[in-house]
């Protein structure tokens, strides 16, 4: 069972805190056995003070941090480890530093600024909270920091952007390591949305609309029921009751993205699942997701993951029939 190791250190932020523990527990097998343990550690194994109104109580020290397959770093608010020096207290670098190599390391939020002041992140590309972004920048020069995603994977280092960003970023690692399924298995137990592209930008202004105001949702449940279909921007418009611009405009406000770049999301995503559950050929599959041709599903879907269709499915598809669905 593959084990995860959340360190708490002074200052913690609670919610974040406890992201890991809640998406990766509700990582099951088809039988429903837990795919992953967690546990929470301090430095020293004591209670520590969060970054609100209240301390928690551990069982473990950073010892168990040398016991783990994925380390899980979140944010604190503590100036002695969130400082303008990017010098970390002592005993919280050694801990780091100690870490076995070939450890996957996650950092959520400003959790990466503790990763950077061990030195961890080395030539590395690497995400924050927005709003830090600059301040990483000048602290740490040699980083390539990218503000504009909600997660960087890369490879043994993952980094999120601020707090839900979190969540995407758990479950983009229970994907990679058991796949789509069961990771929106996990996602649709916490009531999360299963999946938002590490590529989607972390700021969109959401205005809180007037009581009267239309929205794009049912355009949107429309097309998830049409995939295989084309889909044009009039279309969807005339779900919507807008005009074409209109429409266009409301859809970015609520989404982040275009209309477009949603629909091939949503497409890309479908396919995933039917590569995964199950025995359509690729060319069925393109067909369902509403790529029409293999050529153009392999094509989105190597931009996207950076394997082909074919090798996704030898790496994921479930040789459980009991748990095959074959796509309506």
């Amino acid at each position: 069972m593959h084990r995860i190791v959340v360190l708490a250190v002074p200052g913690v932020v609670p919610f974040e805190l406890a992201i890991p523990a809640r998406l990766f527990g509700a990582a099951l097998d088809a039988a429903g056995t837990p795919l992953y343990t967690v546990t929470t550690c301090t430095i020293d194994g004591a209670p520590v003070r969060t970054a609100d109104d209240y301390a928690i109580a551990v069982e473990h020290d950073a010892s168990a941090l040398r016991t783990a397959d994925t380390i899980v770093i979140p944010p604190s608010r503590d100036p002695a480890v969130f400082n303008d020096d990017g010098i970390l207290p002592p005993e919280l670098h050694t801990a780091l530093t100690t870490i076995p190599p070939g450890t996957r390391v996650m950092a959520i939020c400003t959790g990466s600024f503790m990763l950077a002041a061990a030195g961890l992140l080395q030539g590395r590309t690497v995400t924050t909270h927005w709003r830090e972004a600059t301040r990483m920048k000048r602290l740490f020069p040699q980083l390539t920091v990218d503000a504009d995603v909600l997660f960087i994977d890369d490879g043994d280092i993952l980094t999120s952007a601020g707090v839900t960003a979190g969540v995407d970023l758990c479950l983009h690692a229970i994907r990679r390591d058991h796949g789509s399924e069961i990771a929106n298995e996990a996602a649709r137990s916490c009531v999360v949305p299963p999946w938002r592209d590490g590529g989607q930008a972390q700021y969109i202004r959401h205005p809180v609309p007037e009581p009267a105001h239309a929205s794009t949702a049912q355009a949107r449940g429309w097309a998830l029921s049409h995939l295989d279909e084309p889909l044009s921007l009039r279309q969807l418009a005339a779900q919507a009751q807008m005009s074409v611009r209109t429409f266009t405009r409301h859809f970015r406000d609520e989404v982040g993205l275009s209309p477009g770049q949603w629909l091939t999301r949503q497409r890309l995503e479908h396919a995933r699942l039917l590569l995964e559950s199950s025995n359509l050929t690729i060319d069925q599959i393109a067909q369902h997701a509403g790529f029409g041709t293999t050529a153009s599903l392999r094509q989105h879907f190597t931009a996207t993951t950076g394997t082909s269709p074919h090798a996704y499915r030898r790496t994921f598809h479930t040789t459980d029939t009991s748990t095959l669905r074959q796509s309506a």
